[in-house]
């Protein structure tokens, strides 16, 4: 279930979505603001996975409100004016409803964010078998399009805030996510933590100078944090620094 918060200062336009809501059973209507300062103090007590915002608001704006906060969560909005869809999509937002919303829109843009919240917070099977392979692709929302990255093609991974850029062999995509739920997702066999904003694959890894790990033209730092462990499992693990020789008779 995702949990939704309506924030518009116009009463029907609130009634209209949460009656659309009512109609979507992977959502969970858990709050309704008048005003962005309402919903910041809603957002204080009782966290939500998925904001409906309008923009135009007596003393704060959806988009003012969205450059205040550090780590939003998804966000739709809800408007009637379509000259802020730029601006909208700049600050990651999940989708950009214009008013009148038709309840097919609305659906829409409700499976974008069911489809989003799964793919960053997956559904861990206890009954799965231990021998289960790890899955070999994933799909990353970057900007209108949804991005398959294959797991093989991955050199390292940045973390800034609150989305994360993915290098691969193809190039390089960013999307809106936290560094430490792909993280969880990752193989801790395959890849390392090197730094709080930075996650490499082991075997793309050709050389360690110093502080840094060089992958093809990159330079990415090791913190003193992580250190130790990146030279014990990468280096140490696999060092040949003895010629074997065969015993003297």
């Amino acid at each position: 279930m995702i949990n939704c918060v309506i924030t518009d200062d116009e009463p029907l336009a609130r009634e209209g979505i949460a009656n659309y809501v009512k109609e979507v059973d992977f959502l969970t209507l858990t709050g309704i603001c008048e005003n962005p300062v309402e919903l910041a103090n809603l957002l204080k007590q009782r966290p939500a996975d998925l904001l409906f915002l309008d923009i135009q608001m007596p003393k704060l704006s959806g988009i003012d409100f969205l450059k205040m906060i550090p780590h939003p969560p998804m966000v739709v909005i809800t408007t009637a004016f379509p000259e802020y869809a730029l601006e909208g999509f700049q600050l990651n937002v999940l989708d950009y409803l214009l008013k009148p919303i038709t309840f097919d829109r609305f659906f829409k843009s409700a499976t974008k964010a069911r489809d989003y919240h799964q793919l960053v917070n997956p559904v861990v099977k206890t009954d799965t078998p231990l021998t289960e392979a790890a899955p070999d692709h994933f799909f990353i929302k970057c900007g209108t399009r949804y991005e398959k990255i294959q797991v093989e093609d991955i050199l390292f991974v940045e973390g800034m805030q609150n989305y994360v850029s993915i290098y691969t062999r193809k190039g390089k995509y960013m999307t809106l996510l936290y560094l430490k739920n792909l993280e969880e997702q990752l193989s801790p066999q395959a890849f390392i933590r090197v730094h709080k904003s930075y996650i490499v694959a082991i075997n793309k890894i050709d050389s360690i100078q110093g502080n840094e790990i060089c992958i093809q033209s990159h330079q990415i730092p090791i913190s003193r944090n992580y250190r130790e462990a990146v030279i014990q499992q990468v280096v140490m693990n696999r060092l040949w620094d003895k010629v074997s020789r065969p015993p003297l008779s």
